[in-house]
């Protein structure tokens, strides 16, 4: 079984049909499970309604929703002794590590360049910019 956290800016690279969309898509298709924090609902969604278009249910489908039980602070802490990141990207790191104490098992989807080089230091297998056909 294979599994990739999603970070917010791939779904929304996807959602926008931004360059590459396809190719990340495509990538995401080749995995088993998608997971996620539903922050990354709460992201898409404002995205959606910073571009004044109407957010459908369809964009978050397949995605399984991390709820961590806990605080995520021993995570939150590797994640910053790693790198810095900003508030939401370290919340995704951090849930990633929650669900995966041992990185090297899960595939990590980013765009983001700072969050990809963190999650690679951490040993996630990074997921970047797929290339278009």
């Amino acid at each position: 079984m294979s599994i990739a956290y999603v970070d917010t800016s791939v779904l929304t690279a996807i959602a926008f049909d931004e360059p590459g969309a396809a190719a990340h898509a495509q990538r995401l298709d080749e995995f088993t499970r998608l997971i996620s924090s539903n922050l990354l609902e709460a992201e898409l969604r404002a995205a959606f309604a910073r571009e004044n278009l109407i957010f459908q249910e369809s964009e978050v489908a397949g995605i399984e929703w991390i709820l961590p039980s806990r605080t995520l602070a021993p995570e939150f802490a590797t994640v910053l002794e790693t790198g810095y990141l900003r508030g939401a990207d370290l919340w995704h790191l951090a849930t990633a590590l929650y669900v995966s104490p041992q990185p090297g098992s899960l595939s990590f989807a980013t765009l983001d360049t700072r969050q990809g080089a963190v999650a690679e230091a951490l040993g996630f297998r990074v997921l970047r910019e797929a290339k278009s056909p």
